[in-house]
């Protein structure tokens, strides 16, 4: 008799038990049907279609977008075991063909593929001359064309459906709206799909998003510095030049930082890829173009330096800290300035105007997030769809921010866009009303309207605060055109006209990190505790070297904390830790055991 989806789950991948829908999802592909799972970044989507490849007969086909993805996980399931493959362009032709040849054979479990080799002729007619378990499309949401990551070869996969109607499929992702689930379902022929969906809360990640000053680089050291000392991290910018200044400047503070970005030389960007993959506490300071197919658990942070592009876009990002499930932090320095840049780039783009639009109130969501006087992941997790309560574990929870009846200042910032011609940016428009002298302001004759000093009592942090939050509350907008000066819209007649008030956030400084969870793993461990995991890192970076592959495909920051923690004294003990399963017990448990003895 062939062992149940628990008996793998325990003895393959070391696990107790499963995790809200997982055995669930697991049971219904089994059976032979079809699914589309929404789950979190850290929810264990790849069990949903690793276990059933394994109790299925025949070979379970997972299309991956992405090489690093596939080679970690690769490398993770065959440490467990599991015979598991890979085709993709990093390959040459005589590999190529021994994975093809082993599939023939029956002699694989798992082959990830990428979308565009999948869908050709060639390798949908190998695939027909195998006995397939099931087909999982990850990051399914690559399908959506007004997603932030679409990939127009995820459009062919409807193709699957047409030539193997009966072999069942699972697509899944941990980002994806009401809207982008039904045209997932509908591009993908998944209509008749049963729908599991998990809630998209991330509790262990706390969410934190600052004012951003003329030094937002040096907000982001302070962070690092007093929140994520010799941790790993990511590190968000919008271009490949401030990427390389970033992490340049990171270097020269101290920090071990990497840049990576599609520009960079291929060999110089793969080798920072891999180390970032392979050593403790590197911070790679990144374009979007890196993530989606990383699998490392122990981020335990992601920064933005710039305003992404959409709520999708933000929480896909923050999703690759605390895959592990320990306390991660997800931080964001925002300022005017990235909502001017993200507005010229839309209206610049050569998109269709539906698409600008749609791209123009994901935006404006995203803004939202960042405004919100109350609970930011309640915030997050309505756009999804999900209703929640304030969180407790994000900085306006921690440390509610004040409001403030803002209406004089605005009346007094709108009168000087208006009386200034309505073509001058916030800075401009700032030493106009703090009657800052100059020979800008003398060359316009703006020294002698009647706005010029009226502001003279509010500093330049607050000016900023308020035309931030006045274009974000739509009572002005950035004209592109005219070099990003700021224009009245037809709401701000109601406040300059005393018919309307404004309620705005007060920036505070914060001197010191916001409270909450602690977001490192030795924090939750006493004395003895910490030097035993220290120690049992040290065994495992030694171990990674030695098998060239990255640490945690050997075992989690989670699993030597909870070895640190019970202390087992024999194989027994240990074979009930998270994460060890009987070929992790067998490879590594000797050694592990003297390590614990000898503590």
């Amino acid at each position: 008799m062939s062992p149940g989806p628990l008996a793998i789950l325990r003895e393959t991948f070391g696990y107790p038990a499963f995790r809200g829908p997982q055995e669930e999802i697991v049971d219904h592909v089994v059976a032979g049907h079809d699914a589309l799972v929404l789950m979190p970044t850290g929810g264990g989507k790849s069990l949903c279609f690793q276990i059933p490849s394994l109790l299925r007969r025949g070979t379970g086909v997972v299309v991956s977008p992405l090489i690093a993805l596939m080679q970690d996980q690769v490398a993770a399931l065959t440490l467990l075991g599991v015979r598991a493959a890979f085709l993709n362009s990093s390959q040459d032709a005589e590999m190529a063909r021994h994975v093809e040849r082993a599939l023939l054979a029956g002699d694989l479990d798992v082959l990830y593929v990428a979308p565009e080799r999948l869908t050709t002729p060639r390798c949908l007619d190998l695939l027909s001359k195998t006995r397939l378990a099931l087909f999982a499309i990850d990051e399914a949401h690559c399908v959506s064309q007004w997603g932030h990551d679409f990939r127009p070869e995820y459009l062919q996969l409807s193709v699957l459906h047409e030539r193997f109607p009966g072999v069942p499929r699972i697509a899944l992702t941990a980002t994806a709206d009401p809207q982008t689930r039904t045209e997932i379902a509908a591009r993908l022929a998944l209509q008749d799909a049963r729908v599991f969906v998990s809630s998209f809360d991330r509790p262990n990640i706390r969410y934190t998003i600052v004012d951003k000053t003329d030094s937002s680089r040096a907000q982001l050291l302070r962070f690092i510095r007093e929140e994520h000392a010799g941790e790993a991290g990511i590190v968000y910018c919008l271009s490949r030049r401030k990427v390389d200044e970033t992490a340049a400047w990171l270097e020269g503070q101290g920090i071990n930082a990497l840049a990576y970005h599609a520009g960079m030389e291929g060999g110089i960007r793969t080798a920072n890829q891999a180390r970032f993959q392979c050593e403790e506490g590197v911070v790679m300071v990144a374009t979007i173009a890196f993530g989606m197919g990383i699998d490392k658990p122990d981020v335990r942070f992601v920064a933005h330096l710039d305003l992404p592009k959409s709520m999708e876009g933000y929480y896909q990002e923050t999703g690759r800290a605390g895959r592990d499930g320990l306390p991660a932090d997800a931080w964001m320095a925002y300022g005017l300035g990235d909502l001017v840049l993200q507005r010229r780039l839309i209206e610049q783009s050569e998109a269709s105007e539906e698409f600008k639009r749609v791209s123009g109130a994901k935006l404006d969501a995203l803004l939202g997030l960042c405004e919100t006087a109350g609970c930011r992941r309640v915030r997050l997790l309505g756009y999804f769809g999900e209703d929640s309560r304030p969180c407790g574990n994000c900085d306006t929870c921690l440390e509610p921010p004040q409001t403030w009846d803002a209406t004089e200042e605005a009346r007094k910032a709108l009168s000087a866009i208006y009386r200034t011609g309505q073509r001058f940016g916030a800075v401009h428009l700032i030493d106009v009303l703090r009657g800052k002298a100059g020979e800008r302001i003398s060359r316009w004759d703006h020294d002698k309207l009647g706005v010029f000093g009226i502001g003279a009592d509010v500093d330049e942090t607050s000016w900023r605060s308020v035309f931030r939050q006045l274009v974000a509350l739509g009572y002005a907008h950035v004209d592109h055109e005219a070099h990003g000066a700021l224009k009245l819209s037809a709401d701000s007649r109601a406040v300059l006209k005393g018919e309307r008030s404004v309620e705005m956030r007060r920036v505070v400084a914060r001197s010191k990190p916001v409270a909450g969870v602690r977001a490192s793993v030795a924090a939750a461990l006493s004395g003895d505790e910490v030097g035993l995991f220290e120690r049992l890192k040290a065994w495992r970076g030694a171990e990674a070297r030695s098998q060239s592959v990255p640490a945690y495909v050997v075992l989690h920051d989670s699993t030597l904390a909870q070895i640190a923690r019970d202390r087992p004294r024999d194989l027994d003990a240990l074979a009930g830790i998270g994460g060890i399963g009987a070929k992790k017990l067998e490879k590594y448990g000797p050694a592990l055991l003297e390590l614990v003895g000898a503590a």
